[in-house]
């Protein structure tokens, strides 16, 4: 018969293996949550700034004429 012992340190070292490896998948998710949030970001400064550039260009253009020939 196997030594409960043995069984149960087995058992304890399955947990830790287990518990580092889900230590170390939060670590890489908590990374890309944070590049992803850098992302959002970025495309977010990118989006109003060429909000503004063709509002500009809009202001730009000659009004349209409500009255044809």
């Amino acid at each position: 018969m196997d030594d409960p012992l043995a069984s149960l340190e087995r058992k304890v070292e399955q947990i830790i293996a287990l518990c580092e490896s889900l230590r170390a998948e939060n670590r890489s998710l908590r990374e890309r949550i944070t590049a992803l949030e850098d992302e959002k970001r970025n495309l977010a400064e990118r989006m109003t700034a060429a909000r503004t550039r063709l509002e500009n260009l809009l202001d730009k253009l000659p009004a349209e004429e409500t009255h044809h020939g």
